[in-house]
């Protein structure tokens, strides 16, 4: 293992390598063994969105998820694309509550649905915070903080819906909380390492109903096997990456190139942070490790479309690819 950060995804012009992008990975088993790792498993990180389902651990650990559906817990755990399925699921579970878009605290944001996008602009329509690809996360706050008889103000640091979540992040995940940011919904981020990360991914993937943690973990994992067009949404690769491997890992992404796997079948769990912050990497590294793990077929199109996928200009004409690095998971990780 290595302290630096690890080539991990190239892309090639021609003949020459006009770009390459590094990071840390680990793949972990429930006890915390590092099984495979890359970089430097203990290098310090915020998981951003790739941890959402720990974030939802206290909605359903505590019961305030009783009568939620399978769909809702997705969405729980979802950066989705603001569809018009994702906003009406959301604005659908705020009235449930007796709330609407202002009890949110995510912030506005355009749908990042093209043709909602598009539409709303023809038709003079404002975005609202339900359009925030963050909005179902904030819904489960939302029930929690009601289940707590908490204030309105749940992404604050020192409301009962946060402590929990920090208390959760810490637990699960078996690496104290290393540093507090604020991410771009206004939720808080828990930074932890990598391998910590992939060791609460595992912790998921071995998730039995044998104590209100297992059953947690369960949930909101059939939850996102079960639905991963709501998770992200058409064309993201979340979704596609779900649907290739037919429901049988769950892949969650963050913003800055991180990115975790769940994988019942192997007991495992996987994270992976790509240090420039490039999406196109992070989604290229991740695709490679699952192939390698033999979890995805590498001739899929999902798969393709991120790894050895073909630069093309604007006269649609191949001047290159990206492709993972040359010796990173080049063989099957037995």
């Amino acid at each position: 293992m290595n302290a630096a950060p690890e080539p991990m995804v190239e892309l090639w012009r021609g003949d020459l390598l006009e770009s390459w992008h590094a990071g840390h990975a680990v793949v972990c088993d429930a006890a915390g063994q590092i099984r495979h790792a890359w970089g430097n498993p203990e290098a310090v990180i915020f998981p951003r969105s790739s941890c959402k389902m720990l974030q939802a651990l206290p909605l359903v650990e505590s019961g305030a998820a009783a009568r939620l559906t399978s769909r809702q817990l997705a969405l729980a755990c979802a950066s989705h694309q603001g569809a018009p399925v994702h906003v009406a699921a959301v604005n659908a579970w705020l009235a449930d509550l007796g709330l609407d878009d202002n009890d949110l605290r995510c912030g506005t944001e355009a749908s990042r649905d093209k043709d909602l996008k598009l539409s709303m602009i023809r038709e003079g329509q404002t975005p609202c915070r339900v359009h925030n690809n963050c909005s179902g996360k904030h819904a489960g706050f939302l029930t929690l903080t009601r289940h707590l008889e908490a204030g309105p103000d749940y992404v604050a640091l020192d409301h009962p819906v946060q402590i929990a979540a920090r208390q959760t992040a810490q637990e699960v995940t078996g690496t104290p909380i290393m540093g507090t940011g604020i991410d771009g919904c206004s939720a808080p981020n828990f930074a932890t390492t990598v391998h910590g990360l992939a060791h609460a991914m595992a912790r998921f993937a071995t998730a039995i109903e044998t104590d209100a943690r297992g059953r947690a973990m369960l949930a909101l994992r059939t939850a996102m096997l079960a639905h991963p067009e709501l998770v992200a949404g058409e064309g993201r690769a979340c979704t596609e990456l779900m649907r290739a491997m037919n429901g049988k890992v769950a892949v969650k992404t963050g913003a800055e190139a991180v990115f975790v796997a769940i994988l019942p079948e192997l007991g495992l769990g996987v994270a992976l942070k790509i240090t420039d912050g490039a999406t196109r990497a992070s989604e290229c590294a991740i695709t490679a490790i699952l192939v390698a793990l033999g979890v995805l077929d590498p001739n899929h199109p999902a798969t393709l479309k991120r790894m050895g996928a073909p630069l093309e200009n604007w006269a649609g004409v191949k001047v290159g690819a990206i492709q993972r690095a040359n010796g990173f998971c080049d063989r099957p990780l037995a």
